[in-house]
């Protein structure tokens, strides 16, 4: 999948706060790892909203639920 696009200042920032980068995780197919997500590969979503979610925060539908409830 393709993330979205953001300041490339910002993703460093992001990088920086999380410990990993986000854009290689969505292009991989696969969740963002522990402390953002889980690290699994990506399963499906349940909707068209979730699947945007997905490209701007890498996170799975699992852990979407987890912080999104």
């Amino acid at each position: 999948m393709k993330p979205t696009w953001k300041n490339p200042e910002l993703e460093k920032y992001i990088t920086k706060i999380s410990g990993s980068d986000r854009r290689e995780a969505i292009e991989a197919d696969v969740c963002r790892p522990a402390p953002m997500g889980c690290g699994k590969p990506i399963d499906g979503f349940r909707d068209e909203l979730s699947r945007k979610e997905y490209r701007i925060s890498g996170m799975c539908q699992t852990c979407q639920d987890k912080v999104f409830g």
